[in-house]
């Protein structure tokens, strides 16, 4: 689950940095795209190096060749940058020099990847080393723009502008990276904010087990409790009624299975050392009393029962009880001023027992589970608890028509 967690963070860091579906995709196709820019610029620098030698006579057949394999270098080392960001600026600021020593001048290859790599050198470091990276690049451009200038085939203007884009790229690579470093605070902060919710939802089902387990501890402390005196009144009869003693060595035997099946519950989840209640706990049996306090608080209940109720086991009757209470105290609490009634309906099968609460709440309940309070709240945790203890299931959720529906399906008999 850890793993998956990590995965998931690492994918919505990337798409959050990315900005966009077409920045995420350039991310992930990074090497590609620098190995076609890098190709398109060779090619290109190629072009203009020729020119230079056939209609221009500048240079000569071994510096030409000299000045391709420079192209080449510059090029393809623009490609690694990511991988020796210090060395590859470095490197290619060095073979820019090398175009100034051949008498090239201002070259597309050495321009451009100076260019690209003053806004890399800005997205990846602070605003001093931007700095002066961009002032060693106009000062490259100024002097590699004499021989052109000399010829009147660029203005001084021209050159200015150069410079200034050197320094505006920076820029941008600054900007850059502020904007990415806001985006990872902000990432980190939800990442953060997503485990916190996560723990908080952890210590509420802890909690709630630890009440499940409580009250089921009461439950297989009477039945121990009754069958102490059952088998103490069967062994005073056995010799004068021991038809009569072993009926109540039937009832210790059935009793003693349901309080091994309700201990067997009671270790699947955690307890602490907290005294536990002595007061009886409550089932299906109070059921109507329930409703009818609800009804004393102004909430008008319908109480609908399906099907012929049967007997259920103390702990699965306990429950069953708490669902329903819980359902209905978080639909007065949170149904808001719409709130008129709440419908609850208990369905016998033979193997299982469906509880359905239904409410006509706030329209607010249609939205998100974000919207709904409750929702991620212990209400909820513990109902999930309490049906997943005893083999159940549990869905619960906004109405499309308004209001809030609570749906528990519990197993009859089932002996886990």
């Amino acid at each position: 689950m850890s793993v998956t967690r990590t995965v998931q963070s690492t994918s919505r860091r990337r798409a959050a940095l990315a900005g966009t579906p077409f920045g995420l995709w350039a991310e992930r196709h990074a090497t590609v795209i620098s190995v076609a820019v890098a190709m398109a610029l060779f090619l290109y620098d190629s072009m203009n190096l020729v020119v230079q030698h056939v209609g221009l006579g500048v240079l000569s057949v071994p510096l030409l060749i000299v000045a391709l394999v420079l192209s080449s270098a510059l090029c393809t080392a623009y490609v690694f940058r990511r991988r020796g960001p210090w060395v590859v600026p470095v490197l290619v600021y060095a073979g820019a020099w090398g175009y100034v020593v051949l008498g090239v001048g201002l070259s597309p290859a050495p321009l451009v990847v100076l260019g690209l790599l003053l806004y890399f050198v800005g997205a990846r470091f602070g605003w001093r080393t931007a700095l002066l990276a961009a002032a060693l690049a106009g000062l490259w451009v100024v002097v590699a723009a004499q021989p052109l200038l000399a010829k009147e085939y660029v203005r001084i203007g021209e050159v200015g502008v150069l410079v200034l884009a050197g320094f505006f790229l920076a820029t941008l690579g600054l900007l850059a990276q502020s904007r990415r470093g806001h985006t990872e605070a902000l990432q980190e902060r939800a990442d953060q904010l997503a485990r916190e919710r996560d723990a908080r939802e952890a210590i509420a089902a802890a909690e709630e087990r630890a009440r499940i387990a409580r009250e089921i501890h009461d439950i297989v402390s009477h039945s121990l409790g009754t069958m102490v005196v059952m088998a103490d009144g069967a062994a005073q009869t056995v010799a004068s009624s021991p038809e009569q003693a072993g009926h109540a060595m039937e009832r210790v035997r059935d009793t003693g299975r349901d309080a091994m099946g309700e201990m067997r519950r009671m270790l699947d989840v955690l307890r602490d050392d907290s005294s536990a209640s002595r007061s009886p706990q409550p089932g299906l049996g109070r059921l109507d009393r329930l409703v009818e306090e609800t009804r004393q608080t102004g909430l008008r209940v319908d109480l609908h029962i399906e099907g012929e109720p049967v007997a259920l086991p103390a702990g699965l009757d306990l429950a069953a009880y708490r669902i329903v209470q819980e359902s209905l105290t978080n639909a007065r609490k949170h149904g808001g001023p719409l709130l008129s009634v709440v419908t609850v309906t208990l369905s016998y099968a033979a193997t299982e027992l469906s509880l359905r609460i239904v409410d006509d709440g706030s329209p607010a309940a249609t939205g998100s589970a974000a919207e709904v309070p409750w929702t991620t709240g212990h209400g909820l945790v513990g109902m999930r608890e309490r049906a997943s203890a005893y083999g159940g299931s549990l869905e619960a959720g906004p109405r499309s028509d308004g209001g809030f529906k609570v749906h528990a399906v519990l197993p009859i008999g089932d002996e886990r």
